[in-house]
Parts: C-alpha cells; sequence; structure tokens
C-alpha cells in the first residue's frame, strides 16, 4: 500500500489547558516503499510528496523507516549508492506511539530519546501518520510563551559553517560528525551566505545530481532573522515560506539577506524552538492553571496551587526561617545547585557560598532585608560539584500578622550564560576577535584618555602605526588561514615587546597600532620600533612552513605631530607609507612634509580619476628594432598623461596609483580598446605587432581572453598582431591553475605573450617552463651600465643562452649607445628598444615612419656608418 500525506500546514486550533491525543494532530496518510525499492527512486518519491521520511514495508508491516536525517549517514561518493535497496540505510525499528496518548508524552519521549518525528498507530497498530516536531511546536498552544521568547533565546550554539569549494561528500561528513541537521555555506566572492540542509541532499539523490562542490548545491542565499525577533514571527516565517532553518542575525544587523562578511550567530529550527518552548515545564505550569482555577472555592485548593508553581517554576526557590536556616527548596533548586533537598534542608544559605564576597556585602544584604523586607541583585555562589554561577537573586520577608518577619523566601535565576553572552558581546565590540587585541573603538578610547593625562601634564605620547609588508602575497598564496595565523603570531609578539601602560591594538587587517601614553625621551621609541622591526623580521612558523614577514612602522608624537586622536593617527599613517617607500622593514617619524606631499597625492588622485571618466589619457608607440637585419619587428604601446593643473604626470606615478585605487583594470580596458582601435586605423604598411602591458588584476578575470578575443574580431584583426607583456609577479601568480588556462586560452588565439623587466622580480624561473611565453624582455637595469660593467654583461649572456635553450625569443629595453646595440647583437640579442633608436611617438607619428621605410620596413635611424657585430655564441 502506498499514500501520500496531507499538505503541511494543515494545524489544529488548541487553548492553552488541553493535552491533545496525538492522533488529532498528524495528517492521515503515509509515504511507504517496499525494502527493495532503490535510494534513488526511495529519494525521488519523498522528493515529489515534499515529505521528510518514508515508511519501509514488507508484507503490510512496517520494518522500517529512512527520513532526511538518515542522508547524513550516506558516502555520496560510494559507487552504485543511488541503485542500493533501501533495506540497507533504514532504521529499525519504528518507534512509535498510540493514537490515543496524549501530546505530552510524545513531546517526552522524543526529547529522552533525542528523536525528531514518531509513528502514531492505531489499537490494531496499524500506522496512521508520523508526529514530527513541527507538529508538537505548532499545536503547543503556546503562542503567549512564543511571542515573549526572543529567536536568539533559543540559538545556544555557533552554525557550522561550510566553505563553497567543498565537496558534497566532504560537507555530509561534516554534518555527520558534528551532529547538525544544517550548515551555512560561505560562497565568497561578495556573495551572501547559503544553506544546506538534508532536505538539499534528498533532492540530489532524487536527480542524480553529482556536483563538483557545495557552491553548486547552496545557489539561494540563507534566509536571516535579528536574534531578537519573537519565536511567535519565526514560527510563522518558517510556516509561510515552507522553510526547515533560519539565519539569526546579531542585535546590531536588521537586513533579511546578508553578504558573506555579515555576523550570523546561528541557525534556528524547530527542533530549537521544541528545545525552548520546555514542554514539560508547559505541561506542569497547565496543570496548576488547571489547579489554581479549581482552588478559588477554598484555600486549601490554594495552597495545593502555590506549592505547584513552585515545584513548576524554572526558578530556584528556598524558603528560610527568619534566622536564615533552610526549610524547603523546589526542584529547581536541585537542577541549578546540585544539592537535593535532604542536603539542604537545615542548613543556611552559606552551603552555596562561592567565597568571592566579602562580609560587608552580606551584611547589607541583611541590613536591607531586616530594613525594607527584601533584597534583590547578583550575586555569584558556588553548585555543589565546585561550579561556580552567576544568579540573580530576590529575597523577600515573609511576615506574621503582628507584621514581624517569620521565613524569608528566596528566588534565584541561572544567569550565567546571560552575562557570559554580554562579555562576548562586550569583548566583539571592544576587542579583535581573531588576536584578542584592543580594535579600533578601544583604541579611540585609550588614545582619547592618553591624550587627556598627557596634556593635564604636559608630557609626551607616541602612536606607532604598523602595517604587515604584502601580507597580500601570503593570503593569496597559502591562503586566509595562513594568513590569519600570521597575524595571531604578529600579535603575539607586540604584546610581548610592549611595556607597562602600553596598549597594542589591531585596526584590522593587517595593520596593528601601539600606543605608549607617556614618553620621556624620543630614543625610547626608536629603540622599541627597531626592536619591533627586528622580532617580526624573525621567522614564523606556519602550517609547517617557514614564512617571514616585515613590518613599517609610522610614528607621531603628541603635541609635535597633532593635538587630537584622528590627526594622530592619520599622521602616523602617513609616516607608515614613507616607511614603505623608503624600502619597507622599517620605522619612520612624521614630519610636516609629510603632511604637503599627502595634499599632493590626493590632487594625483583626483586627476586620474577625472581623466579616466573624461578619457585625457592617450597611447604612444615606440618601436623594437632588429638591429642586425634592420628590420621592424613590432610596437610597445605606453600611457601616458598630461593634466592641466599637474602637467606631464609620469607613469610610474601613476600606473601605481591607479593599481592602488582599484583602477588598474578600467585603465587596461581603455589601453586595449584604444590600441586594437589604432592598429586597424593605420594604413596597409603598418602591421607589425604591438605588445601592451598588462595587470596582474586583468590576469584574475576568467572573461578577459574572451573580451579581447571580441575585440579583434570586430576590427577584423588577426591576434597574431596583438602580444600581451606581463610582469614577473603576474606570471608567478599565472601559476594558478585558473590563470594557466587564461593564459593558454590568450596563446591558443595566436597572441604573443612576453615576460616584461625580467630579472628584476622573482628568483624562481620554473614559470618558463610551465606558462606558454614567447619573449624575454631584458631589464633595461642590465643593460644601462652595458659594455663596461662585466658582471651585467655577464646576466646578459646568461639570460640570452636559457632564452635560447627554452626557444624563446628575445628582446633589450633601455638600448642608449651604439657599444650597447652592438654588444647585444654580439651576443645574440639582437632586437632592441631604446632611446637610441626612437622615442615613443605617437600613432600618426608612427604611420609616417612607416610610410618613409617603404615595404621593406628597415629602419633608418641608425647613425651613419654604423654595423652590429655578428651575433657569437661565446660568453663576454
Amino acid at each position: 500500500m502506498e499514500f501520500l500525506a496531507a499538505p503541511a500546514g494543515e494545524s489544529v486550533s488548541l487553548c492553552l489547558g488541553e493535552d491533545p491525543e496525538v492522533g488529532k494532530l498528524v495528517s492521515r496518510g503515509l509515504l511507504t516503499c517496499a525494502p527493495d525499492l532503490p535510494l534513488k527512486q526511495v529519494a525521488q518519491r519523498m522528493y515529489q510528496a515534499n515529505v521528510s521520511c518514508i515508511l519501509v514495508m514488507e508484507a503490510e508491516q512496517v520494518v522500517g523507516i529512512w527520513s532526511e536525517g538518515d542522508t547524513r549517514r550516506l558516502d555520496f561518493n560510494q559507487p552504485g549508492l543511488l541503485d542500493m535497496p533501501i533495506r540497507q540505510w533504514m532504521s529499525a525499528p519504528v518507534v512509535s506511539i498510540a493514537a490515543d496518548r496524549p501530546m505530552s508524552q510524545a513531546s517526552a519521549m522524543m526529547k529522552s530519546q533525542h528523536l525528531r518525528r514518531l509513528l502514531v498507530v492505531d489499537a490494531d497498530q496499524q500506522p496512521l501518520g508520523v508526529l514530527t516536531q513541527s507538529d508538537i511546536v505548532r499545536h503547543q498552544g503556546v503562542e503567549h510563551y512564543l511571542l515573549m521568547r526572543s529567536v536568539g533565546s533559543s540559538v545556544t550554539r555557533e552554525p557550522l559553517r561550510l566553505y563553497g569549494y567543498l565537496s558534497l561528500a566532504e560537507a555530509v561528513q561534516r554534518l555527520r560528525d558534528t551532529g547538525r541537521e544544517a550548515a551555512i555555506v560561505e560562497r565568497g566572492r561578495g556573495l551572501p551566505p547559503g544553506i544546506i540542509t538534508e532536505r538539499d541532499l534528498i533532492k540530489l539523490l532524487a536527480s542524480a545530481q553529482r556536483p563538483a562542490t557545495l557552491q553548486e548545491i547552496a545557489d539561494r542565499p540563507l534566509l536571516c532573522v535579528p536574534s531578537d525577533m519573537s519565536l511567535l514571527s519565526a514560527v510563522d516565517l518558517l510556516r509561510e515560506k515552507g522553510y526547515r532553518h533560519l539565519g539569526v542575525l546579531e542585535a546590531s544587523e536588521s537586513s533579511d539577506e546578508i553578504s558573506a562578511a555579515g555576523r550570523i550567530c546561528g541557525l534556528l529550527s524547530f527542533s530549537d524552538i521544541l528545545a525552548s518552548i520546555e514542554s514539560e515545564y508547559v505541561h506542569q505550569l497547565r496543570a496548576a492553571i488547571e489547579a489554581r482555577d479549581q482552588a478559588l472555592q477554598s484555600s486549601m485548593e490554594n495552597l495545593v496551587l502555590a506549592q505547584k508553581v513552585i515545584e513548576a517554576s524554572l526558578d530556584g526557590i528556598l524558603i528560610t526561617d527568619a534566622q536564615g536556616v533552610i526549610q524547603a527548596v523546589n526542584p529547581s533548586f536541585t537542577a541549578l545547585t546540585g544539592y537535593a533537598p535532604e542536603e539542604a534542608i537545615g542548613q543556611t544559605p552559606k552551603l552555596l557560598s562561592s567565597g568571592l564576597h566579602d562580609a560587608a556585602f552580606y551584611q547589607e544584604m541583611w541590613d536591607s532585608l531586616h530594613r525594607h523586607g527584601y533584597w534583590q541583585g547578583e550575586i555569584c555562589n558556588r553548585r555543589k560539584n565546585g561550579d561556580l554561577y552567576t544568579e540573580w537573586l530576590t529575597i523577600t520577608g515573609i511576615r506574621h500578622t503582628q507584621g514581624e518577619i517569620r521565613q524569608f523566601a528566596a528566588i534565584f535565576s541561572d544567569i550565567t550564560e546571560r552575562k557570559r553572552k554580554e562579555e562576548q558581546i562586550h569583548s566583539l565590540a571592544y576587542y579583535d576577535e581573531l588576536t584578542g587585541l584592543a580594535n579600533r573603538r578601544l583604541l579611540q578610547d585609550r588614545l582619547d584618555l592618553a591624550l587627556a593625562n598627557a596634556k593635564r601634564h604636559q608630557h609626551k605620547l607616541a602612536l606607532l602605526f604598523l602595517d604587515l609588508d604584502l601580507f597580500k602575497r601570503i593570503n593569496d598564496t597559502l591562503g586566509h588561514q595562513a594568513g590569519d595565523a600570521v597575524l595571531k603570531e604578529v600579535a603575539q609578539r607586540l604584546n610581548q615587546l610592549a611595556r607597562g601602560g602600553e596598549s597594542v591594538a589591531r585596526l584590522g587587517g593587517d595593520e596593528f597600532t601601539i600606543l605608549i601614553p607617556e614618553v620621556q625621551a624620543l630614543i625610547d621609541v626608536e629603540q622599541l620600533a627597531a626592536q619591533i622591526v627586528g622580532s617580526l623580521s624573525q621567522p614564523l612558523l606556519i602550517n609547517k612552513q617557514s614564512l617571514v614577514v616585515s613590518t613599517s612602522i609610522g610614528i607621531s608624537v603628541y603635541p609635535d605631530d597633532g593635538h587630537n586622536a584622528e590627526i594622530l593617527l592619520k599622521h602616523a599613517d602617513t609616516a607608515m607609507y614613507r616607511a614603505k617607500e623608503a624600502g619597507r622593514n622599517h620605522f619612520c617619524f612624521y614630519n610636516a612634509m609629510m603632511g604637503e606631499r599627502n595634499y599632493a597625492d590626493l590632487a594625483l588622485e583626483h586627476g586620474l580619476r577625472k581623466a579616466l571618466r573624461q578619457q585625457d589619457l592617450f597611447v604612444v608607440y615606440q618601436p623594437k628594432i632588429d638591429v642586425v637585419s634592420r628590420q621592424w619587428v613590432g610596437l610597445e604601446a605606453l600611457v601616458r598623461w598630461t593634466d592641466e593643473q599637474l602637467g606631464p604626470v609620469s607613469p610610474a606615478e601613476f600606473i601605481p596609483l591607479a593599481e592602488k585605487l582599484g583602477l588598474i583594470e578600467e585603465l587596461g580596458e581603455w589601453v586595449l580598446d584604444e590600441v586594437i582601435r589604432q592598429m586597424a586605423a593605420w594604413p596597409q604598411q603598418v602591421r607589425i605587432p604591438v605588445s601592451i602591458n598588462v595587470s596582474a588584476r586583468q590576469l584574475l578575470d576568467g572573461q578577459f581572453a574572451v573580451r579581447i578575443a571580441k575585440r579583434l574580431a570586430a576590427y577584423q584583426l588577426p591576434a597574431q598582431r596583438l602580444e600581451l607583456e606581463l610582469t614577473e609577479s603576474c606570471l608567478v601568480l599565472g601559476q594558478d591553475s585558473t590563470q594557466k588556462t587564461l593564459l593558454r586560452d590568450l596563446r591558443a588565439q595566436g597572441i604573443g605573450i612576453s615576460v616584461d623587466d625580467f630579472g628584476t622580480g622573482y628568483s624562481s624561473l620554473s614559470y618558463l617552463r610551465q606558462l606558454p611565453l614567447d619573449t624575454i624582455k631584458i631589464d633595461a637595469s642590465f643593460i644601462r651600465e652595458l659594455p663596461g660593467n662585466r658582471e651585467d654583461a655577464q646576466l646578459v649572456w646568461a639570460i640570452i643562452g636559457m632564452a635560447r635553450a627554452l626557444g624563446l625569443d628575445l628582446v633589450a629595453e633601455g638600448v642608449e649607445t651604439a657599444a650597447q646595440a652592438t654588444l647585444l647583437a654580439g651576443l645574440g640579442c639582437c632586437v632592441c628598444q631604446g632611446y637610441w633608436l626612437a622615442r615613443p611617438a605617437s600613432a600618426d607619428q608612427v604611420a609616417q615612419w612607416m610610410d618613409e621605410v617603404g615595404p621593406e620596413a628597415q629602419w633608418q635611424g641608425f647613425p651613419d656608418g654604423w654595423e652590429p657585430f655578428a651575433p657569437s655564441e661565446s660568453a663576454p
């Protein structure tokens, strides 16, 4: 037999005080299958029916059950998994409950046996339906309770977070190992986090999909709610959306969907809501309310009601006589303290003393009790097992008819967890979560206090601003976990170096500060800065790898460099950048000239943004000439900028600025458009290749090769007419599989790839044989002192020999004399580029040159009578 379950969402309206039979709660209908049905078909039935479980039946008998939770036991890498019969994966025997049993009993069974559903059977043990946690939540009749409780109160642990690059099998393994029903999926690239649940696994089994990564599964953002939303609203939202889980945001967040950088403190499910309801307590309270209604007719019944309320209370209650001897305690007292009634009765509350409060504290408490008849406050006590806990305690005096206090009633609740969360919130507000150092807010407070003290006592203070050199390279090559480990180790070393009263803070990223609140002599600040530079230069052992990081430090001093926190921070930051420009791994004090330079930098930044916006940049072209055959072999496109106010700006200034501002990609795309357009506009005789410099950021774009192909096709230009020049740092990044594919795609189109400024970057040369390269350009720094510098000549000869061995072409940059051209040609590098041959010229000038040399395209700019040596195989 086979039935489809009735639609989820049908509910029975109950009033507080009822305890309905479970048979009235379940939908009449079940989804069933035979034991030999393959797993794939089972999943398809469940997915189509939109149910969380299926009963396995044989000979009209229930022999097992398979639910969404059982998907976590599967090995998704196991061959033939989908074809295995369900009998291999079902759970047996099936836990059941009679249809006439009360809901409270079903709730207790689920809680004690850690179950999420029960099979409801009739008097003949025939199945009627399945009772789930969500059914109990919907039918508890505790809307007022849910309305008063917040979502955050039901979140007791951090959510499981999985990265999108994990495989499905790895994700299921993590769910199984941690016992979680669902996990947040960090999708990266600025995307909001997603979620993977057991129901997603059912969907994958039903469709027989085999996604490569978790990213392909969690394609929808996680729906999130603030932690201060009521549980009742959360239940309504779950029911309305048909969802099983909600993300819970910290109280400061307000958006329904947040990015991967947002703070999600937990995942809320019906299991969490059911746990927070504490159905046993609700049942007892319901019984107490019923008893109260009946007790209105007699004082005896009223006393019974009071006793039941005390016993059902989640707060601990104890009654003492006027001398403080304990006379009675309730069950929650035992649950909270660990002391049974027989152990507590006859003792005094000193039994719970933590020893953390002095005699004056207790004396004040007793004075208030005798003077006002009550005391309320926070107190730290000790459980029977020795654990300390914090409680909120209210003590009230009970007076007899003459007005004298005969007894004391103490009611207390355990607020340890609340205090822990308050401390955690305080820590998040004032301390860096990764390193434990003070954050920017706490630094601001400490700096303001130190400035006020320095002004009052007229002494100096110093602020050190630290930035780790080339830290991004660690994240890019070793990953962010390694980067985090480096930041922790740096924080530890800075804490060790800081002296008494000095404050270390992390502002964010790889930026740190050290506040020296009182400075006697600047030599002390210099010594500390030098110690920091030396300490951070020592190798770090990260993931069994030895790493060396360095730091650049900027120092500002009150009152010389500023009178408030904002200016001191800004000036220390400025000095830090000057330390970087001086070569890094260095410290630098601020001076006024730096501030003036900052204004110049700001003007340069505004001018560059305006130039890009209005397309005020232009391109010039410098020839590459074979000095032996006198043939033009190519042109290099060079971007130039002349500003109305700043005048001509060197590429050495605005190119690094564009990279710093994140404008290099926009600039690179503009140059590509301009050069390809110009190549198509030149007359017939200008058909030599043109090379364009490409940034590392452009190589990170997987669509870069596609866009170039579209541009060339639009102008009907052959790809062989275009060459891309990349620096060595780009090529080291290019050894990543994605960038390797991009370079190979470019090379497959026929586009040439050359290494610019060869010999000035990384020492590893493995990329020369791993990547699809055509040409090596020898950096001008090796050419400048030729032919007089024998060491440079040896290096050039070695580079030429290596290029020949690898079958790569050569170009020498910065050739400024006939002697250099003669030596290079003799060594075997015939293609030269430099001012001795020609300065960069406009597109019109290039067309004129080519028109003058004619179809043979022989360079006419050599000095009269100059002839190069023939290429030689010997060393200089």
